[in-house]
């Protein structure tokens, strides 16, 4: 997001931009199982296009508590910063025109390209895999190749997280490239760090106890735990469906 003079604006900034900032609702994002909408956002110094997603307009799911799947967005937003991997963009939950949901920075990218248009880019095999590995963190159910989007500058960013944390196991995914490889180093480090920061009184713990259920989060220290273990990217499972559908 950026102001009228095009200055960069913080994350701080952006968060209170998205959090307290007028909201003024343009239209229904087409082809979108939930209502998604484009909306601006401004406020005294910054304005900037937001997504809002109300939770009165999420579609009942037999597997998904009803009404929670705003919650799933602002847990996932806070997991990637907690990382360090800055993968989702800026979210809060807010109340807004149509109701409280979760409301999102607008990532300004080239909605032709996906991940299957530049899966294959040298430069991006690690931003890659810190997206393969936050979803088997999260037990993203529904990674489809256009939820991964690449910015003007070339910046990777992963999008919609309304139907991730599940206590059973439900991924589904179209990253599976990285199957039967090593974790890298760096990652390690981040989920051991993220490891320690699930634990009983720290902050995230507590933040995340908000947004889903205890079963959730528990299955959340140990699918982390797992990875660890593990040490490598595991294979689909071969008695479940690992892919979403549609596939972009």
């Amino acid at each position: 997001m950026s102001d009228p003079n095009e200055q960069a604006i913080s994350l701080e900034d952006a968060l209170d931009l998205l959090a307290n900032g007028e909201m003024t609702v343009r239209g229904l994002l087409p082809g979108s199982s939930n209502y998604t909408f484009l909306a601006d956002v401004s406020a005294e110094h910054y304005q900037g296009l937001a997504i809002y997603k109300p939770r009165q307009g999420e579609t009942p799911l037999w597997d998904f508590a009803h009404g929670t799947l705003c919650n799933r967005e602002l847990a996932a937003y806070l997991l990637s910063q907690a990382l360090g991997w800055t993968l989702v963009p800026p979210t809060v939950l807010r109340a807004g025109p149509y109701g409280k949901g979760a409301v999102q920075f607008f990532v300004d990218a080239d909605f032709s390209q996906h991940y299957f248009t530049f899966r294959d880019e040298p430069a991006l095999q690690p931003a890659l895999q810190r997206v393969a590995a936050f979803d088997l963190v999260i037990n993203n159910a529904d990674r489809k190749a256009g939820h991964t989007l690449r910015d003007a500058q070339g910046r990777v960013w992963a999008i919609d997280h309304g139907v991730c944390f599940h206590a059973q196991p439900k991924l589904r995914t179209v990253i599976w490239e990285f199957a039967g490889e090593p974790l890298p180093a760096d990652l390690a480090d981040d989920l051991t760090g993220l490891r320690a920061q699930l634990d009983e009184g720290c902050e995230l713990r507590s933040q995340l106890a908000g947004l889903l259920s205890g079963a959730e989060l528990k299955a959340l220290a140990r699918r982390t735990e797992q990875l660890l273990d593990s040490g490598s990217f595991p294979d689909p499972d071969p008695h479940r469906r690992s892919y979403p559908w549609p596939l972009v």
